[in-house]
C-alpha cells in the first residue's frame, strides 16, 4: 500500500477553513492502535514574480490526552485578544484601502498662510 493510500485510510473526518492567502485544515486520523487524533495544518499561498507560486504548510498533531489544556489556553488566549482589542481587523493588510503615513503627501503652508507642494495651482479664468 502507498504512503497516500495510508494517509488516506487514517482520515476519519475533516473540516476546512478557507482565510485569504490561507487554509486550514482540521482532520481526525486514527493511529496505527486505532484511536483518534487531530492534525491543524496551516497551508499558506506564496506567488512569485513569474506567477508560479508554492504552498508552506505548518502542521500541529494534538493528541486527545493534550484536549483539555489545549482548548482551555486557546478559549483563554482569544478572550484576551478580543476583551483588548475587539473583533474589529485592525491589520494594515487587511484595509483594502489602506496608505502609509509616508505614502500620503503632507501639505505644507508658507509664511503667508497659503498651502502648497501638494496641490496644482488651477486657474478658474479659463473654465
Amino acid at each position: 500500500m502507498s504512503e497516500k493510500d495510508l494517509m488516506d485510510q487514517e482520515e476519519i473526518y475533516s473540516k476546512v477553513l478557507r482565510a485569504g492567502r490561507r487554509t486550514y485544515f482540521f482532520d481526525v486520523r486514527s493511529t496505527k492502535a486505532g484511536d483518534y487524533y487531530l492534525t491543524i495544518t496551516e497551508s499558506k499561498k506564496f506567488t512569485h514574480d513569474d506567477g508560479s507560486f508554492h504552498y508552506k504548510k505548518h502542521k500541529i498533531y494534538l493528541y486527545k490526552e493534550d484536549f483539555h489544556a489545549f482548548k482551555d489556553i486557546m478559549e483563554e488566549m482569544m478572550t484576551y485578544i478580543i476583551d483588548e482589542k475587539g473583533t474589529e481587523v485592525i491589520s494594515e493588510r487587511h484595509q483594502k484601502d489602506f496608505k502609509k503615513e509616508e505614502d500620503i503627501p503632507k501639505s505644507s503652508t508658507d509664511e503667508s498662510g497659503t498651502t502648497s507642494g501638494n496641490f496644482t495651482d488651477v486657474s478658474f479664468d479659463d473654465i
